[in-house]
């Protein structure tokens, strides 16, 4: 507080200067500075519980990687605190994916020419995020085609699928083998379990993830390779090559020996600062970073 006192006696003194020099003085609204989002004035603003300025990166720092009460806990923030809701959170969320999976896999490097890849979705958020991401790559010139074995009968999942659908995505009616599955994608989404995921891999998925295991295309895990603990790994579970960590990499993601391994999302600065992430910033106005360069 002692320094925001200063700042404004240093404005008064300037303004009186200028004032006694016959120049026009600028009169400001101190009571319209009392808002923190009135970005003409950013002197006034004064750290409180309640708002605190984004932490600067530290290059020599690494990035924070978070527990799986530590993600639950940040999820319940952005809704509770910050005021986002899940289709907003899953659309950034998304859109990081696709970008993501541009960088890793440009059409222009892709195997096979009719640029097609397959996503897994999975019943809950990180099954929503596939969806978004597939129509996101369709729109980037790739064709994904979608496998959905376990729909969520609710408004917000229906209305994904529905978008899919009039964007003509295919919704296959099984999955294939690893053999056809290495034969007809450039590579795999992994969509089925987020950061929530608890206990073994049930059906349908278990036998999903088997098959998962036998393919030699790349399997792209979002946020965590499904059937690994969200904070110890898995021993046995898929081998990613290529990870997304939403929000901030999760600890598994410390065991990821893949190629790729970007952030993705959304962290409002108060979040950044009070679970001390370190998150790196976006470079331009992409909604990823690669984390392993």
């Amino acid at each position: 507080m002692e320094k925001i006192q200063k700042k404004l006696s240093l404005r008064r003194k300037k303004d009186e200067t200028t004032s006694s020099n016959g120049s026009d003085s600028t009169n400001f609204d101190t009571a319209a500075c009392s808002d923190k989002t009135n970005v003409e004035c950013p002197w006034m603003f004064e750290e409180t519980a309640e708002w605190a300025p984004p932490l600067p990166h530290d290059r020599d720092r690494p990035v924070r990687y978070i527990s799986q009460q530590e993600a639950i806990d940040i999820d319940q923030e952005l809704f509770n605190d910050h005021k986002y809701s899940v289709d907003q959170l899953m659309e950034l969320a998304g859109l990081s994916v696709a970008v993501s999976l541009t960088k890793a896999y440009p059409i222009s490097a892709l195997r096979k020419r009719d640029k097609t890849c397959l996503i897994i979705c999975g019943p809950g958020n990180n099954g929503g995020d596939g969806l978004v991401c597939a129509r996101h790559l369709k729109v980037m010139g790739y064709n994904p085609s979608i496998f959905y074995p376990k729909k969520t009968d609710k408004r917000l999942y229906n209305d994904l699928v529905t978008q899919c659908q009039s964007m003509d995505l295919p919704f296959l009616s099984y999955l294939p083998n690893s053999v056809l599955i290495n034969d007809s994608y450039n590579f795999i989404v992994d969509a089925i379990f987020g950061f929530s995921f608890k206990g073994e891999v049930r059906p349908p998925f278990h036998d999903v993830v088997q098959i998962l295991k036998q393919v030699t295309v790349p399997i792209c895990s979002v946020d965590i390779p499904s059937g690994w603990d969200v904070d110890v790994g898995s021993a046995d579970g898929l081998r990613p090559e290529f990870l997304i960590s939403l929000t901030a990499p999760k600890k598994c993601a410390q065991l990821f020996k893949g190629r790729f391994h970007f952030l993705g999302g959304f962290v409002p600065p108060q979040i950044n600062h009070k679970y001390k992430l370190n998150l790196p910033p976006y470079p331009t106005s992409e909604y990823c970073f690669r984390l392993d360069k």
